[in-house]
């Protein structure tokens, strides 16, 4: 299973990395619509669709994707957008947790897969967004949610008591949640840091948060974003347990799925865009 791990994740940075760093946006843009159409595949088949039409799930919001890279709207930041996520996720995430597993397949299936689709897309327009803006803003984004998802794990091994959602996620606590805000702080001083000393292409997000909002409002931020890492993570975990799935699919040997790796950023990486637009 290490070995697996080990190899697919090899894999994963061979072909993140070039794409990352390209001065053109266009291959990181195409890779992460590969990556959403796979994440949607996997969302349909969870949610009660049958093979043909989970692959067509797919392939109709990469065609989606691909519209919006078309037309340009990668380009294109409207802060609107960003905002109706936040409230897609605030309200809609809230609502769903509260609800817990057991409820969740009972919802209209038309709904569930609707509900995907919308989120999925959104995550992508955000991710071409991102890199659009910059390296160093998207790699930001994108540290903040594995830096909370490391801290939290290793303060739940030390400090977990009690339990965040047993319905949902038994090995979550919410130490392990305090301990990822934690670390997120942490990440996001010294990057504000690092950053007033390296030259970068573009400002971080938290710079971006620090200038428009101050010091108050950069901790709020963060710990409000830290917060929908744990969200996305849960509503992913909701829907396998509805689904009776442990992994999200197969396609990542060692890994389960797109969606198992990519749960906390969906709603984090447009909510971010959000923020700094305020």
């Amino acid at each position: 299973m290490l070995k697996q791990r080990v190899i697919t994740a090899i894999v994963l940075l061979a072909l993140l990395l070039p794409a990352l760093f390209a001065r053109n946006p266009w291959p990181f843009a195409v890779m992460t619509l590969v990556l959403i159409a796979a994440a949607g595949w996997e969302w349909s088949r969870l949610n009660d669709a049958g093979a043909a039409p989970s692959i067509g799930f797919g392939i109709v919001l990469a065609l989606a994707c691909a519209l919006a890279l078309g037309m340009g709207w990668a380009h294109l930041s409207v802060s609107w957008v960003w905002w109706l996520a936040l409230l897609l996720w605030v309200l809609g995430g809230a609502w769903v947790l509260r609800r817990g597993p057991s409820t969740w397949p009972a919802m209209p299936k038309a709904a569930r897969q609707v509900l995907g689709f919308v989120a999925l897309w959104l995550a992508w327009l955000a991710f071409a967004n991102a890199k659009t803006i910059g390296i160093n803003f998207l790699l930001s984004v994108l540290c903040l949610v594995w830096a909370a998802d490391i801290a939290a794990y290793f303060g739940g091994k030390a400090f977990g008591r009690h339990k965040l959602a047993p319905t949902i996620s038994p090995g979550k606590s919410w130490e392990g949640v305090w301990s990822g805000m934690a670390g997120v702080l942490v990440l996001g001083a010294l990057w504000i840091l690092l950053e007033r000393n390296l030259q970068v292409d573009s400002a971080s997000l938290y710079a971006r948060l620090q200038e428009r909002a101050g010091v108050v409002g950069l901790v709020l931020a963060l710990v409000f974003l830290s917060a929908m890492s744990v969200v996305g993570d849960l509503v992913e975990s909701l829907v396998k347990r509805g689904a009776g799935a442990k992994d999200s699919s197969g396609l990542l040997p060692g890994h389960g799925g797109v969606l198992d790796r990519i749960d906390a950023l969906i709603p984090v990486v447009p909510l971010a865009l959000a923020l700094s637009s305020f």
